[in-house]
């Protein structure tokens, strides 16, 4: 057995069966051990940025790591926006990074780089492997890393010597981490703050926004009065009809300072200090009041199901009924494309426990209050905001659920990042609808270029922002990629398109045109 046979065995052992790839020679013995050793499913990507949204969006939907084998360091740092949006996701992922043989490293070969030096921003342990008789312990410490709480990013350095080296028959296996443990003695502060009723918020995040943690939330505002909301960006948020209804932070700095104004006491669970997404002249980085009290109940790392649980006890909330979403699917509307419009299709036709993989950016931020009485779903923001994260996070999502359709909304400029998911979706017959939402432009520019108070744009800046010289033609793109695609251009059209998608199998992508 060699070292690469022996880290895939541990992979496999300590529960890591999937592994996305864009493989080169370096990586050629840990691909061949692929048959050798049974069990790990292989996915490839036509780029980096693939693999690692993909593996992101997998750990979204099972809590369990994937692993990704990228190139080298051009191969990882291909890959490092969507490693920057799972570190934000707090998502868990091993990726396994092919190196030089040790011996040829003095050399200086095109493709040497300092690997180490490019993962760690984007990973929360690195190592370099340097014996094939112990890569697998190596491996075994990867995997405890990223099966921590919550998950975080380990990457290992693979040299090539190390993987056709000789290796043990021994297979270590992990206990995965315990959350860190919750302090009890603040229990009764927070509790006396939530009965402050309307002028308290309890903000969520992570996984207090899925399961039984969601429903001691609910049950928790149900008794005390106090709202309900989530950040602005989530993971995964379970919502829809029969789900716990709550609020959700604005993305606009003014829109978010109007929806916290008057309040009083804010309580964290599993979420962060509602920020803005960047700085504007006149307007503040921290979105809560000025007086506004900031109070922990759970971090990421502690068990905030446990805490919300203890929590509603304590206020004698426990058998209180919570605020769901009524089933209520708008009408079908008609005319031409507005955000409100799409909003209403996606209501209207949303298949019940569908998972959207929202990227929608400037057209979809009121895509929330109609799709709120849509048949129970899950909804999944980019964490980190760096484009290209839909399409891949897509693949995962879809590998990880395949009973369930997933639903991408992206638009034009963002799904040219990673356009290459597309072949992937075909590759393996996934059953991914995507809706492309053609502006031919960066929108979402031309508002942050007044905001930041830039000034006018003149024809150079306008056509830094456009994308129609020449336009995207997503449907040819998308046929090219083995992807059966239309296109639309009105509401009535949209419904038609979208309405077939879902209904078929495989993966559909419908260019809407606005």
């Amino acid at each position: 057995m060699n070292g690469a046979e022996s880290l895939v065995r541990t992979l496999l052992a300590n529960e890591i069966n999937l592994c996305f790839a864009n493989p080169g020679t370096s990586e050629m013995h840990f691909i061949a051990a692929l048959d050798k050793v049974k069990g790990m499913r292989c996915v490839l990507g036509l780029f980096e940025g693939v693999v690692t949204g993909a593996a992101d969006g997998y750990y979204r939907m099972t809590g369990k790591p994937a692993s990704t084998l990228l190139h080298l360091a051009p191969g990882l740092a291909n890959g490092l926006s969507n490693l920057h949006n799972a570190r934000k996701a707090r998502s868990g992922i091993v990726n396994i990074v092919g190196q030089h043989a040790t011996y040829h490293l003095q050399y200086d070969a095109p493709l040497s780089g300092d690997i180490e030096g490019v993962a760690m921003p984007m990973s929360h342990w690195v190592r370099t492997a340097t014996s094939s008789q112990t890569v697998a312990t190596d491996g075994a410490a990867a995997v405890q890393v990223a099966h921590g709480t919550p998950g975080k990013i380990a990457t290992l350095v693979l040299p090539a010597d190390v993987s056709w080296g000789a290796a043990q028959e021994s297979t270590p296996t992990v206990l995965h981490a315990l959350p860190r443990e919750l302090q009890a003695d603040g229990l009764a502060a927070i509790a006396q703050a939530l009965r402050g009723g309307k002028g308290t918020v309890l903000l969520l995040g992570g996984l207090a926004l899925r399961g039984r943690a969601l429903e001691w939330a609910g049950r928790i505002a149900a008794k005390v009065g106090c709202r309900l909301m989530s950040e602005g960006q989530n993971a995964r948020l379970e919502r829809g009809a029969g789900r716990v209804s709550l609020e959700r932070l604005p993305y606009d700095v003014p829109g978010a300072i109007a929806a916290l104004k008057g309040v009083g006491r804010v309580v964290l669970a599993g979420a962060r200090m509602p920020v803005a997404f960047f700085a504007y002249p006149d307007q503040p980085s921290l979105l809560t009041p000025e007086a506004c009290e900031v109070l922990s109940l759970a971090e990421p790392d502690q068990d905030i199901e446990q805490a919300l649980e203890a929590l509603a006890h304590e206020l004698g909330a426990a058998s209180a009924s919570p605020a769901v979403c009524e089933l209520r699917r708008p009408a079908l509307p008609s005319g031409r494309v507005t955000p409100e419009g799409i909003a209403a299709v996606l209501g209207a036709l949303m298949p019940e426990q569908a998972i959207v993989v929202d990227e929608s950016i400037s057209m979809g931020r009121g895509f929330f209050p109609p799709t709120s009485g849509a048949a129970p779903h899950d909804w999944m923001n980019s964490m980190g905001a760096s484009l290209g994260y839909a399409l891949p996070v897509a693949i995962g999502a879809a590998l990880a659920a395949p009973e369930r359709k997933v639903l991408a909304l992206v638009g034009d400029g963002s799904a040219m990042y990673t356009l290459q998911a597309l072949w992937t979706m075909a590759r393996e017959s996934l059953d991914v609808t995507i809706v492309i939402l053609a502006n031919r432009s960066y929108n979402i520019l031309r508002s942050e270029l007044a905001k930041v108070g830039a000034g006018t744009p003149g024809p150079t800046a306008l056509s830094m922002l456009t994308l129609d010289t020449p336009n995207l033609d997503w449907v040819a793109l998308a046929k090219g990629h083995g992807v059966a695609a239309s296109r639309a251009h009105s509401l009535e059209e949209l419904a038609r398109a979208l309405g077939r998608a879902l209904t078929d199998h495989g993966p559909r992508l419908v260019e809407l045109v606005i």
